[in-house]
């Protein structure tokens, strides 16, 4: 197998803090989520648009703020953080999510409830909120080119402990599906009406970031959920476009130092991989019959990202280097592609000493984030492979600052390692979002354009005032971008948000869908939420549904849809 050289450091990687005292080798910060790493989820709460906490490229922001008292506490244990410590050297993650469209008419909500969910401390009456508008409220106020409101999906459900990780979305054909709590549910594009809801056993602790190509998903459960230490190794396959449940196992342990308080979990082709610490499993969706159980070497695998390729990130200690691979000095970051269905590796790029792998943007072509050092001395850089798995280029973005946002430190299961969105990528052409920074009181960032073969910069287009731009995915050799609707204090009140196109020569941004103005205000309610955009209709989807009191719990909006 081809085994690529080290990179050198670029000149001027992408800063991950304010200033740069401390240099090379800070300690690593464990990665949230990532194989027993225990996450704090932020709470979602109704707010201005683009206050999230916002980060330079792999950079946590602000601390989250805890959930709300009572229910469930989401610590995981002293002794798998410290195996995590021991074994895995992993890092930090931006701060993004993905959305999808989920609702409907109210009758047609999610059935996950407990029969009795018991007040949460400190909850009091307080204000009331005023409901968000639904649908047809807001079709009344749309103008003409805005594409109407399809539908307003309110959460609908009462959830123990202060709220849960929504994983998805995922859309096959007309539906739109997401797993969350105890429920896995589906839902029509056009309408938002329930198509199918498949009540879980158990509590949903993980799933691949995206389905097969027929529209198969595997999710994670956990098999006892009566203690808090209750594990996750239960698989569940379900048809998205039906909702059938098909075959279900629970998966081994690994004989030492197993981590299954977060797993994660990626697809590619016909083969589901599950990581965690001490092992890697593969199954094969169709039958669910297991494939392998082991990834060669003596490094430890700390991420999958799966796709039209499979590739998994490991952290190996260099052998001219320390005793422990949790020393930052020694630790050689690797990323290997997989043969999904032999776990045979097929080839193996080795980043410079001290560089770990921390997110991956793309599988084809290979696109990864590399950190060096802690999460505010630490230095961050994109690295472009070829097919091979050699180094490409290395993209310079000079004083700007690249910015992806994922999942990682939104909710507190699924932190995979490809569930981010600012960064996207085809064969030519690499486009980023920058850090989001204030202009007038208002937040606002812009998209740079590197030319993939030599990592230099092609161009860099500002946002709209007052908004922000989040590069989803590359179609037909254009940027397909998230718009957000201006900031409650930029003074526009006539525009919403949308989706807009940027080609590889730069220019204006081309408005692709506009979403109605009498929708910003609830649009601005989705603080960092995932957008997909699909069959020329765009979807916002909370990657965790929370609140104050039961009220406001199940009243939050959770899902949006628009398009005509």
């Amino acid at each position: 197998m081809p085994q690529s050289q080290p990179p050198q450091p670029p000149e001027q990687p992408p800063r991950g803090g304010p200033g740069e005292q401390g240099g090379f080798g800070a300690p690593y910060e464990p990665r949230p989520g990532a194989y027993g790493v225990p996450v704090p989820p932020q709470p979602q709460q109704p707010g201005p648009y683009g206050q999230p906490p916002t980060a330079p490229y792999g950079y946590p922001g602000p601390p989250l703020s805890p959930p709300p008292s009572g229910g469930r506490s989401r610590g995981r244990g002293a002794g798998l953080v410290a195996a995590v410590l021991a074994g895995v050297l992993v890092i930090g993650a931006g701060v993004w999510f993905a959305v999808g469209g989920d609702g409907g008419a109210d009758a047609e909500q999610p059935v996950a409830r407990e029969s009795a969910s018991p007040k949460r401390p400190g909850a009091g009456p307080g204000p009331k909120a005023t409901p968000a508008p639904g649908a047809a409220e807001i079709n009344k106020g749309r103008k003409d080119g805005e594409a109407k409101a399809r539908w307003v999906q309110r959460s609908g459900v009462d959830l123990p402990g202060g709220g849960a990780s929504a994983l998805g979305p995922w859309t096959v054909g007309d539906v739109v599906a997401k797993a969350m709590y105890r429920t896995a549910s589906g839902y029509s594009l056009a309408d938002g009406s329930r198509k199918w809801s498949v009540r879980l056993p158990s509590d949903v602790c993980a799933a691949p970031t995206l389905p097969t190509a027929d529209g198969k998903i595997v999710i994670g459960l956990k098999t006892d959920t009566s203690t808090e230490n209750s594990v996750c190794d239960r698989l569940q396959m379900i048809d998205l476009a039906t909702g059938e449940a098909g075959w279900s196992a629970t998966f081994a342990h690994a004989p030492t130092q197993d981590g299954l308080a977060n797993i994660v979990m990626a697809i590619s082709g016909d083969v589901l991989t599950i990581g965690r610490v001490g092992r890697t499993d593969a199954y094969r969706v169709s039958d669910g019959k297991h494939l392998w159980d082991e990834l060669p070497g003596p490094c430890p695998s700390h991420g999958l990202a799966g796709g039209p390729v499979l590739l998994a990130a490991f952290n190996c200690r260099d052998q001219a280097g320390g005793e422990s691979a949790a020393e930052a000095d020694d630790a050689v970051g690797e990323v290997r592609r997989i043969d999904p269905v032999t776990g045979r590796t097929l080839w193996t790029y080795r980043a410079g000493k001290g560089w770990a792998v921390d997110e991956v943007h793309s599988v084809d072509p290979p696109v990864i984030s590399l950190r060096k050092g802690g999460a505010v001395e630490g230095e961050w850089a994109i690295t472009v492979l070829n097919t091979d798995g050699t180094l490409r280029s290395r993209p310079a973005a000079g004083t700007d600052v690249p910015e992806a946002r994922c999942t990682g430190m939104r909710r507190n299961v699924g932190a995979n390692l490809d569930t981010c969105l600012g960064v996207a990528a085809d064969a030519d052409t690499l486009y980023t979002a920058t850090k989001h920074r204030f202009v007038d009181g208002v937040l606002t960032n812009d998209v740079l354009a590197f030319d993939m073969s030599t990592g230099k910069k092609k161009w860099k287009v500002p946002a709209p005032a007052g908004r922000t731009l989040m590069p989803l995915r590359v179609e037909d050799g254009k940027a397909l971008i998230y718009l957000s609707p201006p900031g409650p204090k930029s003074g526009t009140k006539d525009v919403g948000g949308g989706i807009v196109a940027l080609g590889p020569d730069g220019g204006a941004p081309r408005q692709v869908l506009r979403h109605p103005a009498s929708a910003a205000a609830t649009e601005r309610t989705f603080t960092d939420p995932l957008v997909r955009y699909t069959g020329g209709r765009s979807l916002l989807m909370l990657p965790y549904v929370s609140g104050a009191t039961d009220e406001e719990e199940t009243e939050l909006v959770a899902m949006m849809a628009f398009g005509d």
